[in-house]
């Protein structure tokens, strides 16, 4: 019994104390939440006034200018028409002086005896050159329809002057006559060149 009561006695204190601590700490931890002020409320007695689209950033400068375009369509379209024309202009040319009908014209002129005398030897169309030596041959050739009327340049060793050539067909298979072929040389003088029908 004694040793019982020794021992109740030793473990009563220490199970005090430790109660005491535990209360202690308990306490301790236990603190009040912080006091938070109470927010401010801002009232308008009327609405707000909208403020400029620059008010902050104006302009510094003016926007560009934007540029017109159709002058440049207009002169490319206008360019191209021209050299679609121009290209139109030198075949059909080309194809007049390959023609049998120049050739024949050419090869009368050479053999006229009077022509001879009023524009001299070496008889030959004038070139011009911008056509690359070539001469510029104007009205049309025609023989399906039945129609040559063409006028051109000539030039030989005394003179030059310009040749005109008619001609038409009444009906197919007839035979072209010649309604008209004679050369004005610059001095004024008229040459009429008698040939074979072309």
């Amino acid at each position: 019994m004694s040793l019982l009561a020794s021992t109740s006695r030793r473990i009563t204190p220490q199970l005090t104390r430790s109660r005491v601590f535990a209360t202690r700490t308990y306490s301790e931890l236990r603190r009040p939440p912080p006091v938070r002020p109470e927010p401010v409320v801002e009232t308008f007695s009327a609405t707000s006034r909208p403020r400029p689209y620059y008010a902050k950033h104006p302009p510094t400068r003016e926007l560009p200018r934007i540029k017109k375009r159709w002058p440049l369509i207009a002169g490319a379209l206008t360019l191209g028409i021209a050299t679609w024309a121009a290209f139109m202009i030198y075949v059909t040319n080309q194809e007049m002086i390959s023609s049998s009908v120049v050739r024949q014209i050419m090869r009368s002129v050479r053999e006229d005896a009077q022509l001879k005398e009023v524009l001299g030897d070496a008889i030959r169309p004038q070139p011009e050159w911008w056509l690359n030596g070539d001469p510029i041959i104007h009205g049309k050739i025609s023989q399906l329809a039945g129609n040559v009327d063409v006028s051109f340049r000539i030039k030989g060793s005394k003179s030059s002057g310009t040749l005109y050539f008619t001609s038409i067909r009444k009906d197919k298979g007839l035979p072209f006559t010649i309604l008209r072929f004679k050369i004005i040389c610059d001095d004024g003088t008229i040459v009429f060149v008698d040939a074979k029908p072309a």
